[in-house]
C-alpha cells in the first residue's frame, strides 16, 4: 500500500513522499523493550525508506491542555493554565518543538511551491483541457 502511495505520488507531480513513522505515547522510564523497538524501527526505516521521529511521552499535561484550547506551544502562563507552569508543561514544550523539527516542514519558498503542486493537479481535475494546441483544423 505504500509502494503504490508513493508511486501514484511520482506520478502526480514528481515528488518524493517524505514517509515519517511517529513513537507516540512513550513511557518516561526507558525499558529493554523500547529500544529494541526504537532500534528495529530504524533497521526497518533504513530497509523501507522512511524518517524514524520520536512521539510524545504519555503526559498529563496533554490531557489538560485538549478541553481548554491549548497545545504545548502556546503561551503558558498563569493565565492560560490558571496556575504556573512546571516542568511538565516545559517538557511537553520541548517534545513538540523537537517532533515540528524532525518533521522538516515546507518552509521556504521552494518547500512551499512543491506542497502546493499536488492541490493544483487535483483541482485542474475537474476542468476540460484545453484542445486548441492540440486539435489542427
Amino acid at each position: 500500500m505504500v509502494r503504490e502511495s508513493r508511486r501514484q505520488r511520482r506520478l502526480v507531480d514528481g515528488g518524493l513522499t517524505d514517509w515519517i513513522v511517529v513513537r507516540n505515547r512513550l513511557s518516561l522510564l526507558g525499558s529493554r523493550n523500547k529500544r529494541l523497538i526504537g532500534e528495529g524501527l530504524s533497521q526497518l526505516g533504513l530497509a523501507m525508506g522512511f524518517r524514524v521521529a520520536e512521539g510524545f511521552v504519555e503526559r498529563i499535561v496533554y490531557r489538560e491542555f485538549f478541553p481548554r484550547g491549548l497545545t504545548a506551544l502556546d503561551d503558558l502562563d498563569e493565565t492560560t493554565l490558571g496556575a504556573r507552569p512546571n516542568a511538565s508543561h516545559h517538557a511537553a514544550r520541548q517534545e513538540v518543538s523537537a517532533l515540528v523539527d524532525a518533521l522538516k516542514l515546507p518552509v521556504d519558498e521552494r518547500g512551499r511551491r512543491r506542497a502546493a503542486a499536488p492541490a493544483e493537479w487535483f483541482a485542474s481535475q475537474d476542468k476540460p483541457q484545453d484542445t486548441h494546441d492540440i486539435i489542427v483544423e
